[in-house]
């Protein structure tokens, strides 16, 4: 963190990462500050009352990465119910003695009850892939989140990290989702109770997770999170393809060239930056 400030001390504008915080300290060591543009969708990584305290607009990468982030959050639920990250590495370990009826029964998706909470674009996405299944569509948009998750074989997590969404799922409501459900997270990792999500699977509580976040990340090789049982991980991939990050960079540029030219960002996170402009030189 240090090492970003003193990086940013001298700097007209910042490209970041997810993983930059850029907090109100940093934004006030940076004197010379015009832009940010942050390489994601989601920006709970900068402090965007202090930006646009600052006059500052923030710019993100919305709408290219919606289809890809919804393909891999289909991708962890195909996995999460066909237990396949245990059959796979029980394949590696040489534990495939012969083909056995009962061996890594999974849940079938086709005609099963999937909730989506939160209901954006990726949420929609999702629901989209879902027709195609043949499932129940529940969403937080039309259904209270408790009754979500009593009703729900998947529960599907795309709101984004706010103070109201940070640890919305805790011991309560895993504790009301049905006991094969499965949980997949590719919001934030934040939105979860890491350790009250350990204690549902370790007790039978809930089915199993599927993650592309999680918290801590990075997640330490030797958490307590990968022991759990029916636990699928990976590294925060959701919209790593190719031809997604070539876009995000595109959209991230294209906001940052904006701003240093005294435009308005093409795509902007903190829009009432602007009206506090035009209002200054009324």
């Amino acid at each position: 963190m240090e090492e970003l400030r003193r990086a940013a001390s001298g700097c007209d504008a910042l490209l970041t990462l997810l993983t930059d915080r850029v907090d109100a300290a940093l934004i006030d060591a940076a004197p010379s500050l015009r832009a940010i543009a942050n390489y994601a969708v989601g920006t709970d990584n900068v402090d965007l009352k202090a930006a646009t305290a600052r006059g500052i607009p923030v710019g993100n990468t919305p709408d290219v990465l919606t289809e890809t982030t919804a393909d891999l959050a289909w991708a962890l639920l195909m996995a999460g119910a066909r237990r396949l990250a245990p059959a796979e590495r029980a394949v590696r370990a040489g534990d495939w003695p012969t083909w056995e009826p009962g061996t890594y029964l999974g849940l079938d998706v086709h005609g099963a009850a999937l909730g989506i909470v939160g209901y954006g674009r990726i949420g929609q996405a999702v629901a989209r892939r879902a027709v195609g299944f043949g499932m129940q569509v529940l969403r937080t948009r039309e259904t209270p989140l408790d009754d979500l998750l009593r009703r729900s074989d998947f529960v599907s997590l795309h709101t984004p990290l706010t103070d109201d969404t940070r640890g919305m799922i805790g011991r309560r409501e895993l504790g009301l989702m049905k006991p094969h459900a499965i949980l997949v997270n590719t919001a934030r990792g934040e939105i979860v109770d890491t350790d009250e999500l350990i204690a549902a699977l370790e007790s039978g509580g809930i089915g199993g997770a599927a993650l592309d976040v999680t918290d801590p990340e990075p997640l330490p090789a030797h958490h307590p999170l990968l022991s759990a049982p029916n636990v699928t991980v990976v590294p925060h991939i959701g919209s790593a393809s190719t031809r997604t990050r070539a876009a995000m960079a595109d959209l991230a540029v294209d906001n940052l060239l904006a701003a240093l030219a005294g435009e308005r960002m093409p795509h902007v996170a903190n829009p009432e930056v602007y009206e506090l402009r035009a209002g200054d030189s009324a």
